[in-house]
């Protein structure tokens, strides 16, 4: 044997020892794999279509998000606001108006909610309100409504007066009217703070009026609450819109949200807390919509204001109103 074969069979020899068991058993199974499956699937430009494919995914989960919009919270139920606004532009609603009521018409836009303005206390007498009042009578339809300022209570598809319910006598009193008004009192002054305003130039207007939410089909217009609208073109006289929740979204409601819908397809939400405070101009800034509500009850109170001292209500005072 020749020197160079020598020195091929030594080479052959360490190769076969480099060759462990563990590798041995790999190549093993590659073989078995390759031989029960056959060979790896392969076509021209497999990695360019991979990657259309995966760039196709991307663009179709942004489409549907850009489709389906973007939701801003201002304020979650389970949140404990001091104060949050969200300052936005002012419609051309408030106009021709500038000259006619100045230093009251909006000039500054947007919306204000607060957790801190109305105590437990209020909250709980003015539920006791509201349900005690509304279980009087109540619509057919998903949305009843009590305005103590007229009288007017949902009844049926119609409203009757409230003060002439041989029960009204028991259920309202000079205590409960005190604390509305304060309550009232303490939103006005807000709003005229918050919007840079005189709150003597500030008017309470009608309708201002409990709510009551529930699961039940619509049966008049009234009861629709979902469709996109604006609180001005509904009511004229309206400039400062504000709502107390007298119940909790997720606790004593599901769905009910509060929905503004701005430009480019974003809503900012509002959540319902028991006590919270929620206030925005009432102009075209502040398209918004109240979720259907799926299961429970959600209690609101919608209180609100004018500069037009001509459409101004009366505060509210039972002892005269019940006499």
């Amino acid at each position: 044997m020749t020197a160079q074969e020598v020195k091929k069979s030594k080479k052959k020899s360490a190769q076969k020892e480099s060759i462990t068991p563990e590798k041995a058993q790999a190549e093993k199974s590659s073989d078995s794999v390759k031989s029960k499956y056959g060979p790896i699937v392969s076509f021209p430009y497999q990695r360019v279509w991979s990657r259309c494919i995966l760039i196709l995914g991307v663009l179709l989960i942004v489409w549907y998000n850009n489709r389906q919009g973007k939701e801003i919270y201002l304020a979650k139920q389970k949140d404990v606001l001091v104060s949050r606004a969200q300052n936005i532009e002012c419609s051309t609603d408030y106009r021709d108006e500038l000259e006619k009521y100045p230093g009251c018409v909006p000039e500054k836009c947007g919306r204000y909610v607060t957790d801190k303005l109305v105590s437990a206390t209020e909250a709980d007498v003015l539920l006791k309100l509201a349900k005690s009042g509304l279980d009087l009578a109540g619509s057919d339809g998903g949305v009843s409504i009590l305005d103590l300022h007229s009288g007017a209570l949902s009844k049926g598809q119609g409203f009757v007066n409230i003060f002439k319910h041989a029960e009204a006598k028991k259920i309202f009193n000079s205590m409960d009217s005190a604390i509305y008004k304060v309550v009232k009192t303490k939103i006005q002054h807000t709003v005229a703070h918050h919007f840079g305003i005189d709150m003597n130039k500030i008017y309470l207007t009608k309708p201002t009026f409990f709510s009551r939410m529930i699961n039940k089909p619509a049966k008049t217009i009234h009861d629709e609450y979902w469709h996109p609208h604006i609180d001005k073109e509904t009511y004229e006289s309206f400039h400062y819109t504000s709502l107390l929740y007298l119940s909790d979204y997720n606790k004593d409601f599901e769905g009910g949200r509060f929905i503004f819908m701005d430009k480019n397809d974003v809503n900012t939400t509002i959540e319902p807390r028991k006590g919270r405070v929620s206030m925005f101009t009432s102009g075209s800034e502040n398209l918004h919509l109240v979720e259907k509500v799926k299961s429970g009850t959600r209690y609101a109170l919608t209180v609100s204001f004018t500069c037009d001292e001509s459409a101004a209500i009366s505060d509210l005072y039972f002892t005269e109103t019940l006499n």
